[in-house]
């Protein structure tokens, strides 16, 4: 088990589109910082923070501080282009990941698995060969019985689940048939919590950011679910923060609830070691 944070952690740090922008946004540097300073294991970047459209030097940097503080690196992107994945397989190489975390989402929203599947088939023994994993994000655009379906056709130790803990809500599925479905897969987990609560006018409902520990995830049962895993899997807490208003504030909240979570986690996660 290696705990880490992502650049989802920090979104409002790094920057939301049309929204207010950090002074001083947060970069790949910094997150790996943050890491240290949390003293967790892993750090994940994903495509807010696009790996592709930095320099060589940036990420001979990035790999340099990676390996000086002891922190590994996944990457993340979204898609499944052929030119993407390969370009992210030699970012990965680059920064000794060993995981690549995307989604379905393509940019002509081609919603064919059996294409996904031909797709994702191209690339897999250039990715067996470097040793890096395709870990495949459940996602509002499919259900989690297609992931679980593009999984068994693709038949790779090289591919699995990433296993987000509140995007299905989008898809209409309850999270403990996500998880059921998906545990046997998973081999990297998003961990966020989250509140649903009804508007004050009483007509719907909103489904909202939490630290660990203070929403309606049952971690204790997702863990449970995924004991037969959880020793391998690397653990990134993700956040959902509300917009408080200014982005000096809303950067604050974010920072203290990850230190907040990260806590929670750690003082959590021994009995399961």
């Amino acid at each position: 088990m290696r705990l880490g944070i992502s650049s989802y952690t920090f979104p409002w740090s790094f920057g939301v589109a049309q929204y207010p922008q950090p002074k001083s946004p947060l970069d790949a540097i910094g997150l790996l910082k943050r890491a240290e300073s949390l003293e967790v294991e892993v750090v994940q970047i994903c495509d807010n923070y696009p790996l592709h459209k930095m320099t060589a030097e940036t990420l001979d940097e990035i790999s340099a501080i990676s390996k000086e503080i002891g922190v590994m690196i996944e990457v993340g992107t979204r898609g499944v282009d052929l030119e993407n994945l390969l370009t992210y397989l030699s970012i990965a190489e680059k920064l000794n990941a060993r995981l690549l975390r995307t989604t379905f989402e393509t940019p002509d929203k081609d919603s064919d698995l059996k294409k996904i599947i031909a797709r994702i088939k191209q690339v897999l023994p250039s990715f067996k060969e470097k040793g890096v994993s395709i870990a495949l994000e459940n996602y509002e655009q499919f259900k989690s019985e297609d992931l679980v379906f593009v999984i068994k056709e693709l038949n790779s130790p090289f591919v699995g689940v990433c296993l987000d803990t509140t995007n299905s809500f989008g898809a209409l599925e309850r999270l403990e048939d996500v998880v059921n479905r998906l545990a046997a897969f998973t081999i990297n987990l998003h961990l966020k919590d989250f509140d649903i609560m009804r508007f004050k006018h009483r007509m719907g409902f909103k489904i909202v950011g939490r630290p660990l520990g203070e929403g309606k995830l049952n971690i204790d049962w997702l863990f449970r679910a995924l004991e037969d895993k959880i020793k391998d899997l690397s653990i990134i807490v993700e956040q959902w923060v509300p917009f408080f208003g200014s982005i000096e504030k809303t950067i604050s909240v974010e920072e203290k609830w990850a230190a907040k979570s990260i806590k929670y986690l750690k003082e959590k996660i021994g009995k399961y070691l």
